[in-house]
């Protein structure tokens, strides 16, 4: 492909304003390990949002979707639409938890609840398979995406396209710390979506599409469609709905939807002003991650079906592409190749922005837990603030060279989510509990883990059957549920100390924890005065409003794409009659 001046200017000026605004807050961001790693808890709940939308706008998304609509169609992405109830339940119920912690990490978290070695040894453990593992694997499969787009759009080998990448990213990140990630979010965020939209209506424009309504008449396109899957082939709606609306949402830990918060989502939330700009920022990043976002990419799809219909058109447009990683995803990069000059070099500007937002968050995120939960933790105490500053910026620059490593060996987006999918099913449960349930404790989570990781290991490497992912997903969350739950009843729980002090600084809903409180009245370390019954019922009320609300606007956006102006009106009732309940009681959480 050719990149004309004007495309090469567009992606050296982003590369150049991305390192201004790093090298413009480094000085700030490195006074202290809490600016460096949470920006002073200072930041407002819009661009905390965005930030957060930003991040899970990586390289990889659009490829990611356009594999499961070329697959399955467009009722696929229930695999990951499903995961707004959990996002509903942290800006809801958890948001204001996890802020009114202040806590640094959420890894932190173990060692406010829980008591003793075991609470340690999990926050320890974690930080490395969490902040080094799991993160490395999502940063590979992100990096995966790069390779594909710089393949097929810039003729770069793999190599070549990780070291331009990544230097820009790790030079910023390190400088800038989560101030600089949050700024560059802000602009990547605006530059990305300004391409995604931009490059869809140019495809739907192609003489090979012939327009939108060429497009969605095509028979081709016309059976993936649906936005709900054909309900009389239980081969299609178990799969692709029921399992992740009634097990996957709760029961599977994934970065960024996580059951009850977590990871870098959590620490957008506990660098929050307060708690109503910690609720406002996840509430914002749910909106727009789920209804903003899929369309363009999702037509982009669709109109690749007309253009390479097989994987055999893929290897003959694009010879010199490794065949290894030749798969569905290849397709979005291969439709952005039509752009003309200009719109060509925003578009790859926007899609290095996708990278380059989730990239310098994981290695943000992984480096506090590296810094903060295993090295001043274990290593040493005594750390200064500038040597945890130092230290972060040497882990930033050895995770991004892990990630490079790893991403060299992945085929496909679609194979690293099932895989981190099934590491993580069976343990959402406990995350939503831990909270308003008492007896959960230390060894709960070690169980949840090590259970989880061997289930999936087990389905990864040695099952030989025929069993489709999605009975792998369910057989790991009955297999790591059960585990736990049995483990939480084996062993003792916290110590009585910590409960207490956890409940009085957490204030939960009082249910699950009267255990504690009766005997932390009777001992006069829990005053009757500030015992509160919470608001869950309400909280619970109103994610379910939000629910509908962004379902709403979701489908209400793709009826009016269709031209099916019935169901766009009555979706755009519901939508309103939501938004209405929803803004009367939402105040009535607080």
């Amino acid at each position: 492909m050719h990149l004309s001046t004007l495309d090469w200017s567009i992606i050296v000026v982003f590369f150049v304003v991305s390192l201004i605004i790093g090298l413009l807050v480094s000085r700030r961001s490195g006074k202290s390990y809490s600016e460096y790693f949470l920006s002073g808890r200072s930041m407002p709940w819009w661009l905390l949002g965005i930030s957060m939308v930003a991040t899970t706008f990586s390289a990889d998304t659009p490829n990611l979707v356009t594999d499961i609509v070329r697959k399955n169609g467009v009722a696929g992405n229930w695999v990951w639409w499903a995961f707004l109830l959990t996002g509903m339940l942290t800006v809801f119920v958890y948001a204001k938890l996890w802020r009114r912690s202040g806590i640094m990490t959420d890894l932190e978290f173990y060692e406010l609840r829980y008591s003793g070695k075991p609470a340690a040894f999990l926050r320890g453990f974690r930080a490395i398979y969490l902040g080094v593992f799991f993160n490395v694997m999502i940063m590979a499969s992100v990096s995966l995406a790069a390779i594909k787009i710089g393949g097929v759009m810039l003729g770069l080998t793999p190599l070549q396209t990780l070291l331009i990448a990544s230097v820009v990213t790790v030079i910023y990140t390190s400088l800038g710390g989560l101030r600089g990630v949050i700024w560059t979010d802000f602009l990547q965020f605006l530059m990305a979506m300004l391409g995604t939209v931009w490059a869809a209506i140019v495809v739907l424009r192609l003489p090979q599409i012939g327009g939108l309504s060429n497009l969605l008449h095509h028979e081709s396109v016309q059976s993936r469609l649906n936005i709900l899957p054909d309900f009389t082939d239980a081969n299609l709606w178990v799969p692709l709905l029921l399992i992740p609306l009634a097990v996957q949402w709760w029961s599977v830990w994934y970065p960024g939807s996580e059951p009850g918060g977590g990871g870098y989502i959590a620490q957008r939330m506990l660098s929050a002003k307060d708690e109503k700009n910690a609720i406002g920022a996840t509430m914002l990043f749910n909106l727009a991650h789920y209804a903003l976002r899929p369309w363009p990419w999702i037509l982009v799809a669709l109109a690749s079906l007309i253009v390479f219909p097989d994987l055999d058109s893929l290897r003959a447009a694009f010879p010199n592409v490794a065949a290894k990683v030749v798969n569905d995803d290849l397709a979005y990069p291969a439709m952005l190749t039509f752009l003309p000059a200009g719109l060509l070099g925003l578009v790859i500007a926007s899609l290095i922005a996708a990278f380059m937002s989730t990239i310098s968050t994981h290695l943000n995120w992984g480096s506090s837990y590296i810094v903060h939960d295993f090295y001043k933790r274990f290593i040493r105490p005594e750390a200064g603030e500038r040597e945890m500053v130092n230290v972060g910026r040497l882990s930033t620059v050895i995770l991004m060279l892990c990630a490079a490593l790893v991403a060299l060996r992945l085929q496909n987006a679609l194979q690293a989510f099932n895989i981190l999918l099934q590491i993580g099913a069976g343990t959402g449960l406990l995350f939503i509990l831990r909270w308003f349930w008492w007896r959960i404790n230390a060894y709960s989570e070690i169980a949840a883990m090590l259970i989880s990781f061997l289930v999936a290991l087990y389905f990864q490497f040695i099952y030989e059957g025929g069993m489709p992912d999605w009975q792998k997903l369910v057989a790991g969350v009955a297999i790591t549920t059960g585990g736990w739950v049995a483990v939480t009843f084996l062993t003792r729980p916290a110590e009585h100390k910590t409960l207490v002090n956890f409940y009085n600084l957490i204030k939960p809903h009082a249910y699950g924890w009267r255990a504690v409180i009766d005997a932390g009245v009777a001992k006069k370390e829990i005053s009757e005065q500030e015992i509160t019954t919470g608001k869950l019922p309400r909280e619970l009320f109103c994610m379910f409003l939000g629910v509908f609300l962004v379902y709403g606007a979701l489908f209400t956006t793709g009826f009016l794409i269709y031209g099916e102006m019935a169901y766009f009106f009555s979706g755009l009732a519901i939508s309103i009659l939501c938004a209405i309940l929803l803004l009367k009681n939402w105040k009535k959480s607080l």
